[in-house]
């Protein structure tokens, strides 16, 4: 699926590092703003022990993992909205993404310059957010102007329903709230909402960019970040970044694990935050398995059985006749797809189905 995260921050808080560290990609990292001119994209395996499991007991001829996309914008600085600093062109950048990773400074290095002088998370995270959200403002204004007026002349059912909502969004953009605090009902409205491609409707992940002493336990930057961000319903998780970067250039897995025990952490932090990713998209996985192949297929949430076939080949949506269905507990601990036939455990589902995460699917269709 094409969806895909944006990281985005302030100059030098560790945006670029992170991005190598998560894509193995050689994007530049020095300490000097806009750096990274160019959007760099990566597409990321996510990790799931699910698959690892499925592949040692299918020992399969290819093995195809679940991907998310995630692209490395330059830093935005104040004045963004108004074009300072290439805003314009980096503001294009974010609209282009589904979800954004929103990078925070959270530790102390006289060697790093701060853009602004100081290290202050929640100052580096309002200037953020003021900025989108003066863009989206300028975009709700420009497109307000023209629905009223449709709406008072034509008497356009269509663009009342819009001028009321980006009347409701317009308020909420005053009271300095984002497009995403405010929740539409009807699927008119969330389509409207969605076409309007607002900046501060996106879903947020808050990724504090810590040293590593505070990797395992954050520090009081962190939880500056976590109180400023209680009411808004985003999520924070906490990354040493430049520690991340460490682990990515030892070899073997033993090395790696030895790592990340010595600094308090079962897992790297990347790992976390790819699957932190991928969740923000609201993205689950199904998958197909079998000795030629076992595969990890991405879906929205809450989407129904034709729709994920449709994800393998349109012909399986359109010709949908019924779906397979094995659990993945069931298909585990009962030792694969014959042994939950014989146990009469597999599911025959039709149309109205809503594919749960982690089934093992089987779609049978005629066209």
């Amino acid at each position: 699926m094409a969806l895909k995260c944006g990281i985005v921050g302030l100059p030098n808080v560790g945006k670029s590092t992170l991005f190598n560290c998560l894509s193995n990609a050689k994007a530049q990292s020095a300490n000097f703003p806009f750096c990274t001119i160019e959007p760099n994209v990566g597409v990321i395996s996510v990790p799931d022990d699910r698959l690892t499991r499925l592949v040692d007991m299918c020992q399969p001829r290819s093995v195809v993992p679940a991907t998310v996309e995630i692209v490395d914008i330059a830093g935005l600085v104040k004045g963004a909205s108004r074009g300072e600093g290439l805003g314009n062109k980096f503001l294009a950048n974010i609209r282009e993404t589904d979800a954004i990773l929103h990078v925070l400074r959270c530790f102390d290095d006289d060697n790093i310059t701060h853009v602004d002088g100081s290290v202050n998370p929640v100052r580096d995270k309002e200037i953020i957010d003021y900025e989108l959200l003066l863009k989206d403002m300028e975009t709700v204004d420009g497109r307000l102007a023209r629905t009223v007026k449709q709406a008072q002349t034509g008497g356009d059912k269509a663009a009342k329903m819009q001028a009321e909502v980006l009347k409701r969004i317009k308020d909420a953009l005053e009271q300095g709230k984002p497009a995403r605090s405010v929740s539409f009902d009807t699927p008119d409205e969330q389509k409207f909402v969605r076409e309007l491609f607002l900046l501060t409707s996106k879903p947020v992940l808050y990724v504090c960019n810590v040293d590593d002493a505070s990797a395992a336990t954050g520090n009081a930057y962190v939880e500056a970040v976590r109180e400023a961000i209680a009411a808004e319903g985003a999520s924070l998780m906490v990354i040493a970044a430049q520690t991340e970067s460490e682990i990515a250039e030892l070899d073997t897995y033993e090395e790696r694990r030895e790592f990340l025990e010595s600094i308090g952490l079962e897992e790297s932090g990347v790992a976390r935050l790819i699957r932190a990713a991928y969740a923000l998209l609201d993205l689950q996985t199904y998958f197909t398995a079998g000795p030629d192949e076992v595969r990890a297929w991405t879906f929205i949430r809450g989407s129904k059985a034709p729709r994920c076939a449709g994800i393998i080949h349109t012909d399986f949506e359109k010709g949908f006749i019924r779906a397979e269905v094995i659990k993945y507990d069931d298909y585990v601990q009962l030792g694969g797809e014959n042994a939950v036939r014989e146990a009469g455990r597999l599911g025959v589902e039709g149309k109205d189905y809503v594919v749960q995460d982690g089934d093992i699917m089987h779609f049978r269709f005629n066209v």
